[in-house]
This record gives structure tokens, sequence and C-alpha cells, in this order.
């Protein structure tokens, strides 16, 4: 494939990624949602932050591991007590990174 063909690929993907978010934006006024798609849609956030790190923190090489020697597990249960507990969102961030760094120096 020519590098053309690869700039062309790229901007009609672009192209067609923009329109589509672009139409929910151009048409929200004009559409109206029935009530239980618009309750569903308030846990979209929710579950697409739980599908980015629950991989990683349940199996972080690939295997499931429920061990205290797995740092990601820890850090992230860490994390979301001082999330539920704090409701401080940089708070949480810098208690869930201290545990994950720290986690196999205290185990040792």
């Amino acid at each position: 494939m020519s590098n053309f063909t690869l700039l062309l690929t790229f901007i009609g993907m672009g192209l067609i990624t923009f329109s589509q978010r672009l139409s929910f934006i151009a048409l929200a006024d004009k559409l109206t949602l029935p009530p239980l798609l618009r309750r569903g849609l308030k846990y979209v956030p929710t579950a697409v932050l739980t599908a980015i790190f629950a991989p990683d923190m349940f199996m972080p090489s690939g295997r499931f591991d429920l061990t205290l020697s797995n740092a990601h597990l820890i850090a992230g249960l860490a994390a979301i007590l001082t999330a539920w507990l704090t409701k401080n969102v940089l708070l949480t961030m810098l208690i869930g990174m201290a545990v994950l760094w720290s986690w196999p120096y205290l185990l040792n």
C-alpha cells in the first residue's frame, strides 16, 4: 500500500468518525429519546471506565490473579476505597499510584 493510499484511508476514517460524532450533537435538539434509553445512558461512563480498568486489575499478566502479589488489584482496591470515602479524584489517583508503585517493595 502506498503512502498516499494510506493517507487517504486515514483521512477517510477520520471524516467518518467525525461525522458520526457530529451527528449526535447536531441532531440532539431534534431527537427525543425514550425515558428507558435516557436512564440507560446514565450508566455508560461507569461501564466504559470499568471495561478499561478491570482487565488490567484482575489480569495484569494475562492470567486471572487474585493474590496479594497482584499490585494492580491492591492498588485498584485502594483507589476504589479512597474514591468512595473522599470523593476526591486527585487523591484517588495519587493513592492508587502510590500503592501500585510501593506494593512490590512492601511485600519484600
